[in-house]
């Protein structure tokens, strides 16, 4: 039976005989929530220890740990004094931690020396030096082979047969020295599955050939290098392993490996394939077709590409990295096939491209980006969506984003006209003849802007002499970041709008058919939209259907670039249908792009287009291989952010009258359905006080005009028109309210002595000392009536025995340091000194300790009698409490309009100086208000307050008296994702009576809380559809490749028909995976 100790929660499995430990069941838990266990042995100490505690035993855990932080113990059970009545000795338990890199590397150090050990006994041969296969005399060993045997040289030419490409060493007497399989007599036989050929073998023991047949073949295959080359002019300082066959037909073969030197015999059969087919079946490229000296393996034409998709290698890096793995010593004496790796790698990429999309013989000629693959979550009608759907909904609207690139520079050709286009226009970049006559025929009209000059409108049209392009633009989903098929375009300048709409015109004829809405991101939409659609009917090459409905937006990160209008008219915050999207994903891509666009600068311009429309088809390809896991961790963020979004707004317009709630519900819905005609109707997002004017300084100094609090003033005329209870004598309610004032009176007092400084003026000084005078005198007032209230306990004597300390909270750590900036975008030098100005009073300001209940106790009240006077200070005390957070909203509130309407608008500096006098007066308040609450929040704890009260009155942080400028400045960073702290929606009606522009103030939360909430649950009915969409994608293209499957089956290709299976199989695993997935974050859905 297994024991739980009820003190530290650890269960003792049991006892090893003998070896005097305990396995202990350890319960750590994670920071996902879950708990993991673990069994520990522990040894027990012997029971002659004393200390039932060892703390030096005691494990630190390191920052990586998982363990918590506090100290923990076991409990050992000592079996050589088990008593039942005794309880085990306390031992300290080091718990297993999770190692770090340096732990590994530490360990490492201590085997350092056998692993260099290891490594130079490898340098030797085994003893005795013999064959590993057949006994003889061993003299070459393979490095790339298991175990690196030792082998005869016919045994290592029959091992490699099959190997031709690996590298061998050979034994001289005193070392290993680098050789080559061409040394120990290996041939490469093509065609009759790496048999020889027979009719090679006829014609070799022909007596009428003579060796004719052999010179015939080193004339077709190329033969040796002249020994004149300038390679070769030194071949006698040349290593054997880089030295060509002698006298024998043999190919200059690059692979992963590096580059070889093989020996080749051809299939001389009747009606055998041409050399270079033989070639390309054994697996090898080519580069020339009449007498190739040089092939390719596929293996480094696809380890090329790879590296270059995810490494961004140049073709010359990774040559050199070839000719260094051929000899580290001498890779200058390695062939350079440099030119050739490039020409191949082109020729290469377009054939995997071919084959990955199926077009398998020449009449199957692709179209404009059928090369391309597109996103599998975007709706496309006839593919993943129904063509009968309601394609009018907001679910079906294609979100595009469009950007520019100018990393990805191209510089001008030598000899432009000699150019062979592979995949002209196959992919993502647009076809180069009509784009090149679009531009001769489009003039560029430059647009003043109506907004910030942005650098994509003030530099549209500046031109770079040694670029013939200075960068690219595109389009691509704004969901899911998949480029568009043939929308890729070149920048002959800067980014002018011609070329955005040639890009855009293209994305938008892509699988639309029947889709009526476009949400279209653009980093400068307020100017680029405005003369789309007559720029679009004034040109023969451009088509947008003038039934698409295009609604612009720009990205929340460049939207802040933008004037404040910009913000409510253009953020995808107030964007109905757009879900919870930034608008910036783009940004991402191009990082993924500019991994190759320094290679692709100096290419040719087809070259450079193959290349990065193959680093494009990459991005969707990972995109979509990605999409379902991508869909589901989005899918669970969203149904907890809508959870989240919902409980907000509730929260708040639960608070608001419902006059105000039916105007402002109005006001919105009127905006959302009037944006695309005139999208200036979502101004009523915006601030609606006086613009262009600034306040009057006369008409804001009414804002530190203290006002009554009514509330603790209802509450004591309620408790003395209330019934006398028994034990309280009247005016207990009175007496009670007063020592209150005294508290709030102190507070203020410890407050203005903090803000005076170390060495404050006479006058100063002076009214602080007569404040203190009438507290002395009211505070002695305050306690002489207590012994009326509280004559059961001895008043005077609890005053003088205790003194309590308030924390006036400016950077206490209970009350959260982080409050800091209030208003951190403005640049001006006064609010830098803004920022500094914490929401609090003096650290630890010295506050009389009042004989009230809660400073005296619940346990002394009751015992003595007079706790109905509890109930009466709690009463009182959240009255107290909604006056402070009344005002406290009310001097933020004020704060915020003062900073917009005066300190911004202020033109001299004797206004400005005044401005920022009132704002430091507001803040004198706002520490005020803070210090009180948080006042009565400790008394309300120590009167015992219900659960109920406590979680109304909450926790009052230094990070909740910030003002987050996007209550009255909408082009806020923060502004998309920052809720109103708790205490605002306590008391809205009475707080709008009190402030005229407060209802304004709480109109803008409002508003922005409803459109949060709505993004939210737009994002969560967007993915679950977006799930389908992807799942449905997959299915379409299983029966695509099951169609190609059936139909070469019938016209006998048999290895296109394999191919079509294997590319069918794997897009039904996705699309079954995605359904699982699907079906797991659903179980209540029947699929």
């Amino acid at each position: 039976m297994s024991r739980r100790d009820p003190r530290k929660g650890l269960t003792m499995i049991g006892a090893t005989p003998g070896l005097r430990v305990k396995q202990l069941e350890v319960k750590t838990r994670k920071n996902n929530g879950r708990t993991r266990s673990r069994l520990v042995q522990v040894p027990i100490k012997p029971s002659n220890v004393t200390s039932p505690i060892n703390s030096s035993c005691l494990s630190t855990p390191s920052k990586h740990s998982r363990s918590p932080s506090k100290p923990h113990f076991r409990f050992a059970h000592d079996e050589a004094n088990a008593d039942d009545m005794n309880p085990p000795p306390l031992e300290p338990l080091r718990l297993p931690r999770k190692k770090t890199q340096n732990d590994y590397i530490r360990e490492w150090i201590h085997h350092k020396e056998d692993l260099l050990r290891i490594m130079l006994e490898m340098e030797a041969p085994p003893s005795p030096r013999n064959c590993a296969r057949c006994g003889k005399d061993g003299v070459y060993r393979c490095t790339d082979c298991m175990h690196q045997l030792l082998l005869c040289t016919d045994c290592c030419r029959l091992v490699h047969n099959v190997h031709p490409f690996h590298r061998i060493q050979q034994w001289t007497g005193e070392f290993f020295q680098e050789a080559a399989l061409h040394m120990t007599g290996l041939k490469l036989q093509l065609g009759h599955d790496g048999a020889p050929c027979p009719s090679a073998i006829i014609g070799q023991q022909g007596p009428q050939s003579g060796g004719r047949l052999n010179k015939a073949a080193m004339d077709i295959e190329g033969g040796p290098l002249p020994m004149n080359d300038e390679q070769w002019e030194d071949i006698d300082e040349i290593p054997l392993h880089l030295r060509p066959p002698s006298g024998s037909k043999y190919l200059t073969v690059i692979d992963v490996t590096g580059v070889h030197f093989v020996l080749v015999e051809q299939c001389q059969c009747e009606g055998a394939d041409s050399y270079h087919l033989q070639l390309f079946r054994a697996k090898l490229c080519a580069s020339t077709f009449e007498k190739p000296s040089t092939v390719f393996t596929f293996a480094v034409l696809d380890d090329f590409l790879r590296d270059n998709l995810e490494c961004g290698t140049s073709g010359m890096n990774y040559y050199s990295k070839l000719r260094r793995l051929t000899s580290n010593v001498f890779p200058h004496l390695v062939p350079n096939r440099y030119r050739e790796l490039l020409r191949l790698a082109r020729q290469w990429r377009l054939l995997k491209l071919l084959k990955w999309n199926g077009f398998k013989q020449t009449m199957d000629r692709p179209s404009q980006g059928d090369l391309a693959l597109f996103c599998a979550a975007c709706p496309q009608p006839g593919i993943n969506v129904d063509p009968t759907d309601d394609l009018n909904d907001w679910k079906f609207t294609r979100t595009v984003v469009m950007d520019g690139n100018f990393k990805a520079e191209h510089m001008h050709e030598k000899r432009p006209d000699d150019q062979v286009w592979l995949m002209d226009g196959r992919g993502f970049m647009v076809t180069h003849p009509p784009y090149q006559a679009y531009l001769k025929a489009t003039p560029h009209i430059t647009e003043k802007s109506t907004c910030n000059n942005h650098r994509a409108i003030s530099q549209a049209n500046i031109s770079r002499g040694k670029l013939r392009s200075t960068g690219i633009g595109a389009t691509a989903c704004a969901r899911h970041g998949c480029f568009y098929p043939h929308s890729v375009v070149d920048f002959q300048k800067g980014e002018r709008q011609l070329n955005m709409d040639y890009s855009l015109s293209n994305a938008l004829s892509h699988n639309m058919m029947g889709i009526a809405n476009v949400l279209c991101f653009y980093d400068i939409n307020c100017s680029y939209m405005k003369n789309l659609r007559k720029r679009v009917d004034n040109s023969d090459f451009l088509h947008i259907p003038s039934s698409l409905r295009i609604i612009p937006g720009i990205g929340i990160w460049h939207v802040h670039g933008h004037k404040e209008e910009c913000y409510a008219r253009y953020a995808p915050l107030f964007i109905k249908g757009s879900g919870w999207v930034d608008g910036e994903i783009i940004e991402t891509l191009w990082s993924i792009l500019n991994v190759v666009s320094s290679s692709t600068r100096g290419m040719s311009s087809p070259h450079r287009q193959e290349l990065l429309d193959f680093q494009m088809n990459d991005s969707n390809f990972m995109k979509m291989i990605r999409i379902v896991e991508h869909l589901s961790q989005k899918l669970k963020a969203a149904r907890i952010s809508v959870t989240m979004a919902r409980e907000a707004f509730k929260k708040l317009d639960e608070a608001v009258p419902s006059s105000h709630r039916a105007a402002w519900h109005i006001q919105e819905q009127s905006a959302l359905s009037g944006r695309v005609q005139d999208v200036s109707v979502m101004d009523i997002f915006e601030i609606q006080l006086k613009k262009g004017a600034a306040l009057a300084i006369k008409e804001v100094e009414h804002l530190m005009i203290p006002k009554e609090a009514p509330t603790i003033r209802t509450i004591e005329l309620k408790l003395l028109e209330a019934t006398s209870q028994p034990g309280v004598q009247r005016g207990a309610a009175s007496w009670l309210t007063r020592g209150l004032e005294i508290e709030e009176a102190e507070i203020m007092l410890s407050i203005t002595r903090k803000e005076c400084g170390k060495f404050p003026s006479e006058i100063k000084r002076l009214a602080m000392a007569r404040r203190a005078d009438r507290l002395a005198s009211e505070r002695s007032r305050f306690i002489a009536d207590g012994q009326i209230y509280m004559e059961p306990l001895n008043v005077g004597a609890l005053s003088d025995e205790h003194e309590d300390y308030v924390n006036v909270p400016e950077d206490d750590a209970r009350h959260d340091s982080g409050g800091g900036d209030i208003f951190p975008e403005d640049e001006d030098s006064n609010e830098s000194a803004d920022e500094g100005i914490e929401m609090g009073a003096p650290k630890m300001s010295t506050i009389s300790h009042l004989p009230l209940p809660s400073n005296v106790g619940v346990d002394r009240c009751h015992a003595a009698g007079v706790h109905a006077l509890l109930d009466m200070e709690l009463q009182l005390r959240i009255g107290q409490a909604n006056d402070a957070l009344h005002g406290l909203r009310l001097a933020l509130a004020d704060k915020a309009v003062v900073f917009r309407g005066v300190v911004r608008q202020a033109k001299t500096y004797s206004t400005r100086t005044r401005a920022w006098q009132i704002v430091n007066s507001i803040d004198s308040s706002v520490k005020q208000h803070a210090a009180i609450y948080r006042r009565c929040r400790e008394a309300m704890i120590a009167l015992g307050a219900d659960v109920d009260t406590l979680s109304r009155f909450q926790e009052l942080l230094n990070s909740h008296l910030t003002v987050d400028t996007a209550a009255f400045t909408q082009n806020a960073h923060s502004h998309r994702s920052s809720n109103l702290p708790w205490f605002w929606s306590i008391d809205i009606p009475r707080d709008t009576t009190s402030k005229s522009w407060l209802t304004e103030f709480y109109r803008i939360h409002w508003l922005r809380a409803k459109a949060v909430k709505d993004r939210w649950e737009e994002e969560e009915e967007l993915l679950a559809s977006e799930f389908q969409w992807a799942i449905n994608f997959f299915k379409y293209r299983a029966r695509k490749w099951n169609e190609k499957c059936v139909s070469c089956k019938v016209a006998g290709l048999l290895g296109a028909a394999s191919y079509a299976a294997r590319q069918k199989a794997i897009y039904e695993q996705l699309a079954e995976q995605g359904a699982t997935k699907w079906q797991n974050m659903n179980p209540y859905m029947l699929q």
